[in-house]
């Protein structure tokens, strides 16, 4: 962990100055409910009382995210606080119970005649909400009763149980080993320098880390098989339920994305693996082993070029390496830094990984554990995206649109990593050997989002096949099939230790109802976009950053220049990898490596 006073810590104050603020409008949150249950069974009176009821379920979940927002953010600075812990389970609680309260809407405005709502939907009052009304009457056939929408209301809390407990034993309960570092020293191995310690350049120090975490997990292995399966089975039951054909259509349909786009996005990445497995060829020639093991895939091709950064300085390369999206773009930029968004430095308890969050009312927070790693300084990077993202999203659309979809969330993170990549390589254009680092950290990331996230992918419609068919999802099964794809995935210049099996445990995307894929997706679309950016092109970026939740995932990505559909090619990124990870071999032997052949 590091000691780092230089770091910056997010305020929350921003959101809420004191817990009695909090817990006012904490208060405020079953009022609300009950001035939108007073709608029922009035909605087909006229378009003004519709759109009344909208605006007042709007005002109430406004005031829930950021009740829930600033409770969230305070549990995750130290999740070992069970004050703060219960705060997030009040307001988890407090929403089941007042689910009933809305379960009515979709079924009454369903039960409204096509002919009426065609005549409300030419009243002014409405137009703002045109899209939801559509979007809400196409998927009728998904829409239950109203005692049935108050019965899945009151069990969500319940039926979300199990990805809590995942968080608490992931991330507050499991304790590590002391591993040996570069230094010599024994260091505390946690979720935060796990990474740091992949990247040595000493082999017998990758494998002791890789060994002791998944160790570790092996010890719980049998309760992580069971938080996942109560999560999948969470997921299965709702689908049958909405009559849907599975639970990944089910997921699917909230972004209005088709099966076959996952699908193709498999099936895209099969096609692509003889490229992959060249450039994991490649690097097992560079390190000069007979056979590679998964704590063999982190480290830099060029252990000598890795460098390290304070948080300055990757600041300082962030704001650069983004210069090309404008003053506007950089001056916003800028904010996040001097007015405290960011969250960086790891202690313990704290949240492992990192993300973007907050509410329509706050800061799109940054949570981050910064080691500095370059592998820091592109997550930098990337949740800056994201926060831009949402920046952007509200500032220009109003509460109700505000939100973007999930699909394309990743989109405008993967575009700044990207952009970063270019800097640096711009900037170091005369030094052979950090391009080759450069390049080798690329492949690296596109193996992480591409090829790393579509397996995950592969691997979470598997288990949710496989739970929808009946079969138990036992710790044996998930590691056999996880091993399996592991070793498709890598291919035959790696021998993985069967530890890595083990890795499912460890993933919390596996929770949040078919995500991974996203990761893969997204960077189809921002390869496209950052050279678009690069190229001066930078209006349709911004109406997508604009955008929000105004229309359809796909359309919106369309709107800037990117097509997604199941019939258009999703090949961009494996085709980009395929062009990238031959690169790092003639800057090696041009860097006076030698030969590589």
């Amino acid at each position: 962990m590091t000691n780092d006073p230089h770091l910056p810590v997010w305020d929350l104050t921003a959101l809420y100055p004191d817990f009695d603020a909090w817990e006012k409008d904490f208060a405020e949150i079953e009022p609300r409910a009950a001035a939108f249950l007073a709608y029922r069974g009035k909605l087909s009176e006229s378009p003004e009382t519709l759109a009344a009821a909208i605006e007042t379920s709007d005002a109430y979940d406004r005031l829930v995210e950021k009740v829930h927002s600033f409770a969230h953010l305070k549990s995750d600075e130290n999740t070992a606080i069970n004050a703060h812990r219960e705060r997030v389970d009040r307001v988890a609680a407090l929403t089941a119970k007042l689910a009933p309260n809305f379960a009515w809407f979709d079924p009454e405005l369903l039960a409204i005649p096509d002919e009426t709502i065609e005549t409300f939907l030419k009243n002014g009052r409405l137009k703002p909400y045109e899209y939801t009304i559509r979007f809400i009457r196409r998927r009728k056939k998904h829409s239950l009763s109203e005692a049935e929408e108050k019965m899945l209301g009151v069990l969500s809390d319940a039926l979300g149980s199990s990805s809590g407990t995942f968080d608490i034993l992931n991330d507050a309960e499991l304790v590590f080993p002391a591993v040996t570092g570069e230094n010599g020293k024994k260091v505390r191995l946690t979720h935060g320098n796990y990474l740091e310690l992949m990247e040595s350049s000493d082999r017998d120090i990758r494998r002791k880390a890789f060994r002791a975490l998944y160790r570790t997990y092996r010890k719980f292995r049998n309760t992580f098989a069971s938080t996942l399966e109560g999560n999948v089975k969470a997921h299965v039951a709702e689908a049958k339920l909405r009559n849907y054909p599975s639970a990944l259509a089910a997921a699917l349909d909230d972004d209005a994305v088709p099966v076959e786009v996952y699908r193709n996005l498999i099936a895209a990445v099969h096609s692509h693996l003889d490229a992959f497995y060249r450039y994991v060829a490649l690097r097992r020639k560079v390190m000069k082993l007979d056979k590679l093991d998964m704590f063999d895939i982190y480290n830099p091709l060029l252990p000598a070029c890795r460098k390290r950064y304070t948080f300055q300085e990757a600041e300082k390369l962030v704001k650069d390496a983004l210069r090309p999206l404008g003053e506007e773009y950089g001056g916003i930029l800028a904010r996040a830094f001097s007015e405290h968004w960011i969250d960086a430095p790891e202690r313990k308890g704290k949240r492992s990984g990192a993300y973007s969050d907050g509410c329509f009312d706050s800061y799109p927070y940054i949570l981050m554990n910064f080691n500095g790693t370059l592998n820091d300084v592109f997550t930098l990077a990337h949740e800056l995206g994201h926060s831009m993202h949402s920046f952007y999203s509200r500032t220009h659309q109003s509460y109700h649109y505000a939100d973007y979809e999930i699909f394309v969330a990743e989109v405008a993170s993967t575009t700044n990593e990207i952009l970063l990549f270019e800097h640096l390589l711009d900037q170091n254009g005369g030094d052979h050997a950090f391009k080759a680092y450069l390049y080798g950290h690329l492949a690296d990331e596109i193996r992480g989002t591409i090829y790393r996230q579509t397996m995950f992918a592969e691997f979470e419609a598997l288990i949710h096949d496989f739970c929808e068919k009946g079969t138990p999802l036992s710790a044996d099964m998930l590691e056999k099939h996880y091993f399996r794809l592991n070793n498709l995935y890598y291919g035959p210049d790696v021998k993985a230790d069967k530890l890595i099996a083990l890795e499912w445990a460890r993933i919390p995307h596996f929770y949040y109802d078919f995500y991974v894929y996203k990761y893969a997706t997204g960077m189809s679309a921002a390869l496209k976009l950052a050279r678009d950016i690069l190229a001066g092109k930078t209006e349709r970026y911004f109406g997508f950053l604009s955008a929000g939740g105004s229309k359809d995932a796909l359309d919106i990505l369309r709107d800037a220049g990117v097509d997604l559909a199941p019939d258009a090619p999703i090949n961009t990124a494996p085709d980009y990898f395929g062009e990238t990870a031959g690169k790092p071999k003639p800057e090696l032997e041009k860097s006076g490596y030698g030969a590589l052949d």
